[in-house]
């Protein structure tokens, strides 16, 4: 099955676009519906992750190679936290492991 990466990238949109009037207006919202933007975005990441080390884990290990070391080179983080996220601990996990910087806008 292939991954729906515009339906995950959506919703992650939508998840970063309430947590942000969540923090311009916080008053605007109740506790529970804090609670859930929390929830989404979280959850919004974690699908994205998880999606990431499957189509990781489909790659011969030549490529697995390879693209940990390029993004390693092309990016601020180093070979060893891309093995971490990509191949290091269980491949579904109930939490982010990325941390955020600022997001990048393609």
């Amino acid at each position: 099955m292939a991954t729906d990466w515009k339906a995950l990238e959506e919703a992650e949109d939508h998840a970063y676009f309430m947590a942000e009037l969540m923090d311009i207006s916080p008053e605007s919202f109740t506790l529970e519906e804090k609670k859930q933007i929390l929830h989404e975005l979280i959850e919004s990441k974690v699908a994205i992750e998880n999606a990431m080390r499957d189509e990781f884990a489909e790659l011969d290990e030549v490529t697995q190679t390879r693209l940990i070391d390029d993004l390693a080179a092309d990016g601020p983080r180093s070979r060893e936290w891309w093995y971490e996220v990509l191949v290091d601990g269980p491949r579904h996990r109930d939490f982010p492991t990325l941390t955020d910087g600022p997001r990048r806008r393609s």
